[in-house]
């Protein structure tokens, strides 16, 4: 059982990255991801830990993120992962952050954000398989692919149940709008767990200009299942990181 998070840091060259995954979802599933990004950036596959450890807010697990990770230019967040990359920004960590089927604020997820911490009993006891994945993924989804989309094993279901309750114990990260951080968002045009509306919402809470991009036949894990539509997207956002230029 992971008691901290753990990191793995591909090879690359450019600014070094974050990869944060969502509330339920492995950091590997951005394998394919960092592969594709590698060619600009230094990739950093974020896990998150496991059982009661996982009971914490999104902003005390930024800053156990911060402790492991070290000196960061930028980070690419996942559905809950982009509570994580707001606190990393509003404490000044990172120049950039890009938000992939994600949110800053569960307010901006509507009526869905008030029922985030039945995210655990679902977990928990729905036991999700190949046709939560699926619906994740807007696609079919191999065996072997089931694993890095939702959580299979015991200790990730338990993991998502005390992450999920313990959301609501903390304030979420202030808006990053009036912030002069470089900021993408790539949503997928038929994600049914943070639908598309998120997309408006969460746009209002980035700076001025940000650009936001719907992604045609992607689910809730575009990283996963779009890597080379996903990278293409990133490329401007970390060039203008690499740059020092402001968002806007």
């Amino acid at each position: 059982m992971r008691e901290r998070v753990s990191v793995v840091e591909s090879a690359g060259r450019g600014p070094r990255v974050l990869l944060l995954p969502g509330l339920g979802a492995r950091g590997e599933g951005f394998r394919t991801l960092a592969t594709a990004l590698s060619t600009r950036a230094r990739p950093v596959i974020v896990e998150y830990p496991e059982g009661a450890r996982a009971g914490t807010g999104a902003g005390a697990l930024a800053r156990e993120v911060m402790e492991a990770v070290g000196p960061v230019e930028a980070v690419v967040a996942s559905s809950f992962g982009g509570m994580v990359a707001a606190h990393l920004a509003a404490a000044g960590a990172v120049k950039g952050a890009a938000f992939l089927g994600s949110f800053t604020d569960p307010a901006q997820l509507g009526f869905r954000g008030r029922l985030l911490f039945a995210m655990g009993p679902i977990a928990a006891f729905g036991r999700p398989g190949a046709l939560a994945a699926g619906l994740a993924a807007a696609s079919s989804v191999r065996r072997a692919d089931v694993p890095r989309i939702v959580p299979t094993t015991a200790v990730e279901r338990w993991s998502v149940w005390h992450r999920a309750f313990a959301l609501g114990r903390e304030r979420p990260p202030p808006s990053l709008a009036g912030s002069r951080l470089a900021c993408v968002a790539i949503h997928g045009a038929r994600d049914v767990l943070v639908p598309v509306s998120t997309l408006l919402r969460l746009a209002e809470a980035l700076p001025v200009g940000s650009p936001v991009h719907v992604l045609p036949g992607a689910g809730h894990v575009p990283y996963f299942t779009h890597p080379a539509d996903c990278a293409r997207l990133l490329a401007p956002w970390i060039a203008r990181i690499e740059r020092g230029a402001p968002a806007s």
